[in-house]
């Protein structure tokens, strides 16, 4: 009797076994290789945080994952150097030691090694970085109560990039933002490994960065005296009539781009010519074709006072690049380039005069004459530039990198021709869009661009070459803040569009899928509400259509981006519930008054009741 209660007891704990599942994972972006298992890995206060010295950025690295891990557990590790450590338990060590030319500058390996000790290894300090990033996102939610353990799936994974350039942009012309918000937006790239800060510093609307030897530029060019209320409108225009404004010193400039470096983030700065430059011509009318007066721009738009071709203008921008390329230490510097209207330059003697001295022919032609001279001015302090795509009219200029945000064209056109590109179509890449219907919505330029479209946005565009595929470096996602006036907003905004496009940017495109990025999406809601963080939930919201059939027809059709939901509606006074009807098809629209919808998975609703009444 007893043999047979001993053999049922391990018959029962084989099944218990076999039924244990493996933990899920929610690292975004999405590991280009790894493995789980039902095992665990457990931190207490016995862990040490291991780092391989002599090597001040990984004692950088160290001292941070121990604070972070602080935030979880009633412990902080302690940070010791692998020469000063005897032996090794439940560590964590951070060690370049990897030898591997396949991982690349960014690419790292994570490895609970022998069940005892969780390294991560890399080629140097950014993998370790980026393993690091890929481990925060591992450890559970922070509770109320610490606890005194941590306890994390047995894990192994081998991850690199699959572009060299993972950008963000952030447009502080129309609206200014402080040093404090730009680093948690810095924050918020680190997390997703994004490795480029492509800042946005001069507008129409303001300018934003410090320049010594021309100070008007904020002390005039930094402020403006009113702002338009809401959408632009052809009429009747309102403005607030409020003073607004605010720039950068240069010291606090250095100080984002020494904290962005400890982020592995290179920011290229933009400082827009010939075009949107209303606020430096309010500074500097002289720097105009008409000599002004000028006044910073209190409405969006594109204007026709543009920056002059006269040799004053062009002291005046080397100038300016002199001092801005002292303060960013990157390769890059953004010269804008888009949106130019040529009204001035048709009518201005010194444009004229500059288009028969050089042989131009058109005035497209003497913006490329304009590009390529202050890709010369640059190219000589060993900078190169990007560009807007509208750099390409007129001739491109010889190093030139082109940012291709007209729809794809541009992009393919320049990768074409041997140059450098870095995509960002306004389509899918423009954060600024709404990301649900605007009813539902907080005030946007326009347009629509869900999470899922930008997750399924793929850089590389299929008309290309495959001889050109190396020329596109990556992708960019672009925040215009017209409409953005607070921090909060901005995040809104960018979350989680910019979790979706970080896996487009790291994760092998053969490994993304959509449902299991969406699985992901809760744990990284709980990671935004922790920090504090506005952010939107829109990827679960339902979407009404009216559309013209085939017989000219009204069809009302529902929406919904969640995966295998099942969408369940009420067409009385009631809400739907698990037990209303399904959505199968498109409803003809007459055929309803008012309509309440909700979607559902596994008998759980998921996110909220959507209404709609259709007028007659």
């Amino acid at each position: 009797m007893f043999k047979k209660a001993v053999f049922l007891f391990l018959i029962f704990l084989v099944m218990a076994c076999e039924k244990r599942e493996k933990p899920q994972v929610s690292i975004i972006p999405r590991p280009e290789k790894y493995w789980v298992s039902s095992n665990t890995i457990n931190f207490d206060r016995k862990t040490r945080i291991i780092y391989e010295d002599p090597n001040p950025a990984l004692r950088l690295m160290a001292d941070d994952l121990a604070l972070q891990i602080g935030k979880h557990a009633a412990f902080t590790p302690e940070v010791v150097a692998l020469s000063q450590a005897k032996s090794i338990g439940n560590d964590i060590t951070l060690t370049i030691n990897l030898a591997d030319s396949a991982y690349g500058n960014e690419g790292y390996k994570m490895e609970h090694n022998g069940m005892k000790f969780l390294s991560i290894q890399a080629n140097n300090a950014k993998g370790i970085f980026y393993g690091i990033q890929s481990f925060l996102q591992l450890l559970p939610s922070v509770g109320v109560e610490k606890p005194d353990e941590i306890v994390l799936p047995s894990i192994y994974i081998e991850d690199k990039p699959r572009f060299s350039y993972r950008g963000m942009h952030l447009d502080v012309g129309r609206h200014f933002f402080p040093v404090s918000f730009v680093k948690q937006y810095i924050d918020l790239m680190a997390m997703y490994k994004f490795n480029t800060l492509h800042w946005h510093l001069t507008e129409d609307q303001g300018w934003r960065i410090e320049i010594k030897k021309y100070p008007k530029l904020t002390e005039v060019g930094a402020w403006r005296d009113k702002t338009i209320v809401g959408h632009q409108v052809n009429e009747n225009k309102v403005f607030d009539n409020l003073r607004y404004g605010g720039f950068y010193t240069q010291e606090e400039i250095r100080e984002v781009v020494d904290y962005a470096a400890l982020k592995q983030i290179t920011i290229i700065p933009e400082i827009e010519m010939p075009g949107h430059s209303l606020a430096a011509l309010a500074a500097y009318p002289e720097m105009g074709c008409s000599g002004g007066p000028y006044q910073v721009a209190g409405e969006w738009g594109v204007f026709d006072d543009v920056y002059c071709t006269k040799e004053q203008t062009f002291t005046f921008l080397e100038d300016i690049l002199t001092e801005v390329i002292g303060l960013f230490p990157g390769t890059y510097i953004h010269i804008g380039g888009d949106e130019v209207p040529k009204t001035r330059w048709k009518n201005c003697p010194s444009c004229q005069k500059r288009m028969k001295s050089e042989k131009l022919k058109t005035e497209q032609e003497l913006q490329s004459y304009f590009v390529r001279r202050i890709e010369k001015f640059l190219a000589s302090h060993n900078r190169r530039i990007i560009g807007w795509d509208e750099i390409l009219e007129g001739g491109l200029a010889p190093e030139a990198t082109v940012m291709s945000w007209r729809g794809i064209t541009g992009g393919i056109d320049a990768a074409q021709m041997g140059h450098d590109v870095i995509m960002t179509p306004g389509d899918v890449c423009y954060f600024d869009h709404y990301q649900g219907d605007s009813d539902h919505e907080p005030l946007a330029i326009g347009g629509l661009t869900k999470v899922s479209e930008v997750y399924a946005y793929e850089p590389v565009p299929e008309e290309l070459s495959p001889n050109r595929f190396k020329y596109i470096l990556g992708a960019q996602a672009n925040v215009w803040t017209e409409y953005l006036t607070k921090p909060e907003d901005v995040t809104y905004m960018v979350l989680p569009r910019m979790a979706a496009l970080s896996e487009v940017v790291w994760s092998p495109k053969e490994k993304r899928e959509w449902s299991a990025f969406y699985k992901k999406l809760p744990y990284h809601f709980a990671l935004y509400k922790e920090m504090g963080l506005h952010y939107s939930q829109s990827v679960n919201n339902l979407y009404f259509r009216i559309k013209l059939d085939e017989n000219k027809v009204n069809q009302l059709n529902i929406e919904t981006e969640i995966p295998d939901a099942v969408i369940r509606y009420t067409t009385n006074d009631s809400m739907p519930s698990v037990n209303s009807k399904k959505w199968i098809k498109a409803l003809p629209a007459e055929e309803v008054n008012t309509i309440h919808a909700a979607a559902f998975i596994d008998g759980k609703q998921i996110g909220e009741v959507f209404s709609k009444t259709i007028s007659k």
